[in-house]
């Protein structure tokens, strides 16, 4: 009879070294990813379909109206408050600050702002005039905060300006 010699069979030591060296420069650059992919969302209210009441008309509202060659700061009671011409071939937002925050000394307790862009208004400028609307920073106590102007923004169209509405109602039409 033969005798069957069995062979001690040992287990396989695992290497878990080349992937703890992996996981040690990847789990680094997926929390550096993590900052820089930081999004934010800007609350905005849009405009419902609701009749407005009496009420509501009797109160103050601010808008700002985006053109392609300027800004125009108004209100619904006394019209025009301030045209912002463009500056070297960008709006001046330094101005609209400093307008919005006369409007905020003017009225502390108002807090709704409405933007009408034009069709033509880039995304950036958009944003760029929504920032300046609704805060700036302001030094209190030897530190930087930032100190509310208008954060509550809804979004409407502008108006259709008067030298394209008068080309409009005199019947030529460019294609």
């Amino acid at each position: 009879m033969r005798r069957k010699h069995r062979r001690l069979q040992s287990e396989a030591d695992l290497d878990i070294t080349p992937f703890m060296n992996l996981m040690i420069v990847l789990v680094p650059v997926l929390l550096l990813n993590m900052v820089f992919a930081h999004t934010s969302v800007l609350e905005l209210n849009f405009p419902t379909g609701d009749s407005v009441s009496s009420e509501q008309k009797e109160n103050l509202q601010i808008q700002v109206v985006i053109y392609d060659d300027r800004l125009v700061v108004a209100d619904n009671q006394g019209g025009v408050i301030k045209n912002i011409p463009e500056q070297e071939g960008d709006y001046d937002f330094v101005l609209l600050k400093d307008v919005m925050k006369e409007l905020k000394s003017r009225v502390p307790d108002k807090k709704d702002v409405i933007i009408m862009p034009s069709r033509k208004t880039s995304y950036q400028t958009l944003v760029s005039v929504m920032d300046t609307v609704r805060s700036y920073e302001a030094v209190v106590a030897g530190s930087v905060v930032e100190a509310e102007l208008f954060p509550d923004i809804s979004l409407g169209d502008a108006p259709v300006q008067a030298e394209q509405a008068g080309t409009a109602k005199g019947g030529e039409v460019s294609s």
